[in-house]
């Protein structure tokens, strides 16, 4: 049973790391009007095309120690790094969203629920890359989180109408807000947090916005203090909404339990 267990765990790992990875070519691809699901991967400094044994999630870059096999150029660690993340968040949202070692319940290993919680997060990924690389958040990415909180809400044991809160009680305020103050959030922030509030209840909705905000505030202040940005510049928000978004579908439940306790 035990090594079931550390077979099934490297299956859900790798798993993550593959989406990850190919996330991770989709936030490359579409600020370069590529279309992410034509053409192989090929290393961006000689232009070769990158062979299976060049593909494997994690291993790949360790064995050829970050380095291209064809030209020897670096690879960034953030391939790795994103990859680790991917398989390390594929644990978590089986631990979150539930197991399942039947087909008819979910796949390699996996509960559905825990598999759409993956892709949730896997997109968030590419909307925080491309973000902190262009301060845009290509509408089809928030259409896709939007596609994810229609399914989350038809799985949901709890019902419809708490998502349906979600992706209206921060989206609507933020909306709100920018209508007064010309410039408070970007569209794109705007949809985001409409579309993770559908797959997300309105209370952790809430969260992400509460953790977002703390994160995003203590980046901004560091910029200050560093004397890196002024108060009239503006930095990406969406890689801490969607760094917020993934802390509340983790630990939402336990943070808001551990709140509750003091009202």
């Amino acid at each position: 049973m035990l090594l079931l267990e550390c077979l099934l765990g490297l299956i859900r790992f790798l798993l993550g790391a593959a989406l990850f990875s190919f996330m991770n070519v989709v936030a490359w691809r579409l600020p370069r009007n590529m279309d992410p699901l034509k053409g192989r991967s090929i290393c961006p400094r000689c232009g070769r095309t990158l062979d299976a044994p060049d593909l494997v999630p994690v291993f790949s870059w360790l064995f050829l120690r970050g380095r291209c096999r064809h030209c020897g150029a670096h690879i960034p660690a953030r391939y790795l790094l994103v990859e680790v993340l991917g398989g390390v968040l594929a644990l978590g949202c089986t631990l979150q969203y539930g197991a399942a070692l039947d087909l008819p319940d979910g796949l390699f290993g996996m509960s559905w629920a825990a598999l759409l919680a993956l892709a949730v997060c896997g997109i968030l990924l590419s909307i925080a890359l491309i973000d902190a690389e262009t301060q845009t958040i290509p509408d089809r990415l928030n259409f896709a989180l939007a596609v994810c909180g229609v399914a989350g809400t038809a799985l949901s044991p709890a019902g419809w109408r708490g998502h349906i809160i979600g992706a209206v009680c921060v989206s609507v305020p933020m909306f709100l807000l920018c209508l007064a103050i010309d410039g408070a959030f970007g569209g794109g922030d705007i949809k985001l947090m409409a579309a993770a509030g559908l797959f997300l209840d309105w209370q952790n909705t809430l969260l992400a916005m509460f953790f977002g905000i703390l994160g995003g505030g203590v980046y901004g202040m560091y910029l200050l203090a560093a004397k890196k940005a002024d108060k009239k510049d503006h930095f990406a928000f969406g890689p801490f909404l969607c760094a917020g978004i993934v802390l509340a579908m983790l630990f939402g439940e336990p943070v808001l339990g551990w709140y509750c306790q003091f009202l």
